[in-house]
C-alpha cells in the first residue's frame, strides 16, 4: 500500500460513451452541416479587401473563433457533469443523459453562430436560410426522439429529462452564443480601431 487514496472509481467515469460521441455527430453535424453548406452569401462580401496571398487557411479569426466554442463548451460541459455528479448526487447515467442532451443543444445553437464570421447572428434573420434551420429542428427533434424510443434508449443509454433539468440544459446551452457574440463584437471594434 502506498497510502495514496484510491482513485481508480473516479477514473473510470466516462462524460460520454464512444457510441454516444458517434451519436453526436451523426445528428447534429451529419445533417446540419449539410444544411449551412447551402447558406446563403453573405451581403457586402465583394466590398471587403482581398485576404492577402500568404494568409494561411487558417486565420488568426478562425483560430481564436474556434478557441473560443471550444473552451465554452468544454469548461461549461464538464462543470455541469460534475456538478451533477459531485453536487446533485445524479447516477453517471442520468448526468451522462444530461451531458448529451447539452452537447446537441451545444451544437444546435452554435451553427447560427457560424452563419456569419463578423455579423453577429441577432441580425441574421433564422428564416432566410430555411434549410439550416430545417436542419437544427431535424436535428433536435431526432434526438429527442432517439430518448424516447426503446430501441435507441437502449443502444445509446439515454432517457427523457424533466422539464426542470431540459430547462437547466437549454439555459446553459446559450453560453456559446453570448460567447461568440462577445467575441464577434470584440473582433470587429479590433479590426475597425
Amino acid at each position: 500500500m502506498t497510502g495514496w487514496p484510491d482513485t481508480s472509481a473516479s477514473l473510470t467515469v466516462l462524460p460520454l460513451f464512444p457510441v454516444q460521441l458517434l451519436w453526436l455527430n451523426l445528428v447534429t453535424n451529419g445533417i446540419q452541416d449539410v444544411a449551412l453548406a447551402f447558406e446563403p452569401g453573405e451581403t457586402g462580401v465583394l466590398q471587403r479587401p482581398s485576404r492577402p496571398p500568404q494568409e494561411r487557411v487558417f486565420n488568426r479569426l478562425m483560430v481564436e473563433r474556434t478557441l473560443v466554442a471550444s473552451v465554452v463548451i468544454a469548461l461549461v460541459g464538464f462543470g455541469a457533469f460534475c456538478w451533477m455528479i459531485e453536487v446533485s448526487g445524479w447516477s453517471e447515467g442520468k448526468a451522462r443523459n444530461s451531458l448529451l442532451l447539452l452537447m446537441v443543444m451545444f451544437e444546435i445553437i452554435h451553427i447560427g453562430n457560424c452563419r456569419s464570421e463578423t455579423t453577429s447572428a441577432l441580425r441574421l434573420s433564422p428564416f432566410k436560410s430555411p434549410l439550416l434551420l430545417g436542419g437544427a429542428i431535424l436535428a433536435f427533434l431526432v434526438h429527442m426522439a432517439a430518448m424516447q424510443i426503446p430501441f435507441m434508449q437502449r443502444m445509446l443509454r439515454v432517457e427523457p429529462v424533466d422539464f426542470v433539468t431540459f430547462a437547466s440544459l437549454l439555459g446553459l446551452s446559450f453560453t456559446i452564443f453570448v460567447a461568440m457574440e462577445i467575441h464577434k463584437w470584440w473582433w470587429n471594434i479590433r479590426r475597425i480601431g
